[in-house]
């Protein structure tokens, strides 16, 4: 195309004079040039709207995540108390005040979403005696967490997305 466009350009110079063709080539330039700026101004409206649709986007698919985060600290508050004892851990037969107190099941998932994310490549979460025994087992039991294969006192979340 470019090849029959300058054997085009060469024939029509030779047969017209010089300034009725730089004035044909100056409209031809200058219908080019409203082409393109015209195309491009169309360009960056439809960018504008994309970004705008997109942007509308990420604001419910936030809206949505707090609605589910929500859900998620309720149904684990009313499910997953705390033990009765004031929330304390104590060693097994110690008459002794709790050394330790415990965190929720929410706070633990908490820790075990934020560190996955964080950190995707190390996504393990030292197990310390503020985590209550039962939570830890119901985490690992129903493969909602893994235990590191070397660290018996580290866990991870599963990794559902794959």
């Amino acid at each position: 195309m470019k090849h029959d466009l300058r054997i085009f350009l060469l024939l029509w110079l030779k047969k017209t004079p010089n300034n009725v063709l730089l004035q044909k080539v100056k409209n031809h330039l200058e219908m080019v040039l409203s082409t393109v700026q015209s195309k491009n101004k169309q360009l960056e409206e439809d960018l504008k709207r994309a970004f705008n649709e997109l942007q509308n986007k990420m604001l419910q698919l936030k809206i949505y995540k707090e609605e589910l985060l929500n859900a998620l600290g309720e149904f684990l508050a009313e499910h997953f108390p705390l033990p009765e004892n004031g929330g304390s851990a104590k060693k097994k037969g110690s008459s002794e005040e709790p050394s330790v107190e415990l965190i929720t099941l929410h706070e633990i998932l908490e820790m075990l979403i934020n560190k996955l994310m964080s950190t995707p490549h190390e996504p393990y979460v030292k197990i310390n005696d503020s985590f209550w025994p039962p939570y830890i087992e119901l985490l690992l039991r129903h493969g909602i967490a893994l235990r590191h294969p070397e660290d018996t006192k580290r866990m991870r979340l599963e990794a559902f997305h794959m």
